[in-house]
């Protein structure tokens, strides 16, 4: 088996699948051990409906237990952005994590997080400062990409100092959001390993 096991865990459906698909990828050039799952949703049928969530999207990646949390050396989290906080459905997945947390099954374990909002200043920062908290209390070591590659100076879109972003109002992932994903899901992996694995 290899160390070490990365997982991807997400909730969305739009340009959050492929910030999470590039996060892997980076992950992967570490290690061959790298999972990408998806929170439940947790709307209603009625719901998923009205606001026209296509669950196509998504229908191939697995849904994440908690168990999976428990199974990786490292983890990279990402939602979209609501009104500067995480998504309500990531937000009731982490809810769920007492137990992990009361046997410190978290406790030591890299983390790094990506986002993406619709506008410049939709609360990519907040976003992932809000999915920082449950690290925290966790006891996790948070992982950044800081300034450690030249796309996060560069870019004017998605992608900084806190985690991968992507700007949404775009459709497609420019070049340096892609490059700034991959960055983070390989620092998240190279630092798992340095801790983790013999």
């Amino acid at each position: 088996m290899s160390c070490p096991k990365i997982l991807v865990l997400f909730y969305g459906y739009g340009s959050i699948v492929e910030l999470a698909k590039r996060c892997a990828e980076g992950a992967k050039e570490v290690t061959d051990e790298v999972k990408i799952v998806r929170v439940p949703e947790y709307f209603p049928e009625e719901l998923i409906k009205k606001f026209n969530i296509n669950l196509e999207v998504v229908k191939d990646i697995p849904e994440a237990t908690l168990s999976d949390l428990e199974w990786a050396d490292g983890i990279i989290m990402g939602s979209p952005g609501r009104f500067g906080n995480m998504a309500g459905q990531l937000k009731m997945f982490l809810d769920q994590t007492g137990a992990l947390w009361r046997k410190g099954a978290l406790y030591g374990k890299p983390v790094g997080f990506f986002t993406e909002a619709s506008t410049i200043h939709g609360g990519h920062e907040s976003t992932i400062l809000a999915m920082a908290n449950y690290a925290y209390h966790h006891g996790m070591i948070i992982v950044p990409p800081g300034y450690g590659i030249k796309e996060v100076s560069a870019t004017n879109t998605g992608g900084g100092p806190y985690g991968a972003t992507h700007l949404g109002s775009k459709k497609e992932l420019d070049d340096n959001e892609t490059a700034i994903a991959r960055f983070l899901g390989r620092r998240v992996a190279e630092v798992a390993k340095k801790l983790r694995c013999d």
